[in-house]
């Protein structure tokens, strides 16, 4: 990770992403964010229960128009002010801001408190619309905070934890906020007490929260929104990658926001549930969400793996069109039935079934979006970048809120709007992958890696997480440079015979991937050439290059005499060397055993390992030294 001025430097990265609620640097954060996630949602659930079933009392609304009003209330604030929260996350310490955030939401929760006792819906309004406030200070903060404080190697752990805990305490937050507005007479007291105490616990764990300076402490504040805003946009435009995945955060809100905010409706209106259901199906949904999030980091080794991406969209559609079809043909009469009644219908299992699954490959969906927006932004600008987030994410969460009362006061079921959402989330995630390759790419390469072998890693931590290097590996099959991409951290660039290079399916994968195709000097001296200007070119600019000496497949399973290639490229960039081994791959579907590749399925699903030596200095490179701890490397296990 390479670290601004101002960023902490890291201890030793942690090999499990639950070790990091044992450090000061992740704690205290953590629990301060998950604190303010459940008050957020203990309030903001009770009111709108009480707006759905009891609406005459409190707001007069159509109940099925109550949640989605609510939550656009509440998100309307990440519009006008996210771009100036954005400036003071990079102007001021986050350990601050984050003190005053949560001074912020002890005031606020005594003015929501007064509307509750006092039974005033106005108040309770004007709550939602601060606690949106108290939000939007927090989005910045929150998200620049992670890659300050962890290293590459722990963003995608630590942003997983982070969207785990936040969508647990919506579970929670939920819960307890359905379940307190039902008790008999004073629930609505017990909902502001409780809201009291988590902010006050949240203002105690915030003070734990270890000092973040500040990357722009010279920053002029913007007062303008809509020139801020417009300028944060342009900022996360300059890495396309990184806009995109802004794009592809905000659409996650968008389908978030309209399942969640119309839950308590579907439950009542289509499935004929009590108040009690809504908490059951809520519970499935945000459980679904953070089970994906946490297993993100186990399906992505530790590393940031958009391969996830299309991965979690694809599940996305399935289920939330299957949703349609397992709710359509319900037609709920009569009194509402409880959770014990509502589980013994085969079609409620199914509905709960897809709301779950959905959910999880939304957290597929998410994760490695947020962590490579942390990753890949400007360190000076990141928290403005997170600004431009938000400012995204609430524009379409008040365009999901608009378009959910808009199709549904035209007429249409809960059922179809979710189907109409499901066919959108298919076309937005085709003009994602189209505009940025690499999602679909890596999305190949993880499914190689995790569907066709099992792959021993050892030794990767060799290879250094910033500067540039060139890796040397013995070839066995088509697939060496897939298996190899989708272990390392790092972006790799490949140098491969352009027959191979050519190969259909996989010449999209090289392609985007910025491979090298090279071919011998006596068929074509010209590209020979040209790949060598890359090569130097990446390497000049700090990149990784991975090469195969023997210039050739294997087609008997031994390593064959490398070639001097590697020398005429640390000649020229005297770069680190290291010396790596596939092993396991001879034999399989992918190598020339039997003389022709891809004839026999035979040790497709097989384990498979793949083996880093330490740096070597170039003055101490020669193709026969590194040829022979390759061999060593590799062993007898071809």
């Amino acid at each position: 990770m390479t670290h601004a001025a101002t960023d902490i430097p890291p201890a030793t990265p942690t090999k499990n992403q639950f070790a990091l609620l044992a450090e000061r640097r992740f704690a205290p954060f953590f629990w301060t964010q998950f604190l303010g996630a459940a008050n957020d949602n203990i309030f903001k659930f009770a009111f709108t229960v009480l707006a759905t079933y009891h609406a005459a009392e409190w707001g007069g609304l159509d109940p099925k128009v109550a949640g989605a009003l609510i939550g656009g209330l509440f998100i309307l604030p990440f519009v006008l002010f996210s771009a100036t929260a954005g400036q003071l996350a990079d102007k001021y310490d986050k350990a601050t801001l984050t003190k005053l955030v949560k001074n912020m939401e002890i005031a606020f929760m005594l003015l929501i408190s007064a509307g509750f006792v006092l039974h005033l819906s106005s108040l309770l309004f004007l709550g939602v619309f601060l606690m949106g406030c108290h939000s939007t200070l927090f989005g910045p903060v929150k998200f620049a905070y992670l890659p300050q404080h962890l290293a590459d190697s722990e963003l995608t752990g630590g942003n997983g934890m982070i969207e785990m805990g936040t969508f647990t305490a919506i579970l929670l937050g939920s819960m307890i906020g359905g379940f307190l507005v039902k008790l008999d007479g004073n629930g609505v007291v017990y909902v502001a007490g409780i809201s009291l105490l988590l902010a006050v616990a949240g203002r105690i764990t915030a003070g734990m929260v270890p000092a973040s300076p500040p990357p722009a402490p010279e920053l002029k504040i913007n007062w303008n929104p809509a020139s801020e805003t417009w300028a944060n946009l342009k900022i996360a435009h300059r890495n396309p990658a990184v806009f995109n995945s802004l794009i592809g955060n905000s659409w996650f809100w968008f389908m978030g926001s309209i399942f969640l905010t119309s839950m308590t409706g579907f439950a009542k209106e289509v499935l004929g549930g009590d108040e009690m259901v809504v908490l059951l199906l809520m519970g499935l949904f945000t459980v679904g969400i953070g089970f994906g999030c946490v297993l993100c980091e186990k399906m992505s080794g530790h590393k940031i793996e958009i391969g996830l991406v299309p991965f979690g969209s694809i599940g996305m559609t399935l289920f939330s069109v299957d949703l349609y079809f397992a709710s359509s043909g319900l037609s709920p009469s009569g009194a509402l039935v409880s959770v014990g009644a509502f589980v013994q219908k085969w079609a409620h299992i199914r509905v709960m079934a897809d709301l779950f699954l959905m959910a999880m490959f939304a957290g597929f969906f998410s994760v490695p979006l947020y962590a490579m927006m942390q990753a890949r932004s400007e360190p000076n600008y990141r928290a403005r970048i997170v600004a431009a987030n938000n400012i995204l994410n609430a524009v379409f969460m008040v365009i999901a809120s608009v378009l959910a009362a808009v199709l549904l006061k035209a007429g249409l079921s809960l059922p179809e709007l979710y189907l109409v959402v499901g066919v959108m989330n298919a076309v937005v995630a085709i003009y994602i992958f189209k505009l940025i390759p690499e999602f679909l790419m890596r999305f190949l390469v993880w499914i190689l890696i995790h569907t066709f072998y099992r792959v021993d890693q050892r030794g990767l931590e060799n290879i250094p997480d910033d500067g540039p290097c060139v890796l040397v590996c013995n070839h066995v099959s088509f697939v060496d440079a897939l298996v190899i991409a989708g272990c390392i951290r790092r972006p790799v660039r490949f140098v491969m015979d352009y027959r191979i290079f050519k190969v259909p399916v996989l010449n999209f994968v090289f392609r985007t991937a910025g491979t090298i195709p090279i071919a011998p000097a006596k068929e074509d001296p010209a590209m020979l050439e040209r790949a060598y200007e890359r090569i130097d070119q990446y390497l000049q600019d700090g990149e990784v290059v991975c090469i195969f000496p023997e210039g050739r497949i294997t087609d008997n399973g031994e390593i064959y005499p490398f070639k001097k290639g590697v020398m005429r490229i640390i000649e020229k960039n005297p770069v680190p060397v290291i010396p790596m081994a596939l092993r396991g791959l001879w034999g399989s579907f992918f190598s020339r055993w039997g003389g022709v590749a891809m004839r026999y399925p035979r040790g497709i699903f097989s384990r498979i390992a793949l083996i880093a030596d330490r740096p070597w200095a170039p003055d101490v490179v020669s193709p026969e030294r590194l040829q022979n701890k390759v061999l060593e490397l590799r062993g007898d296990w071809k």
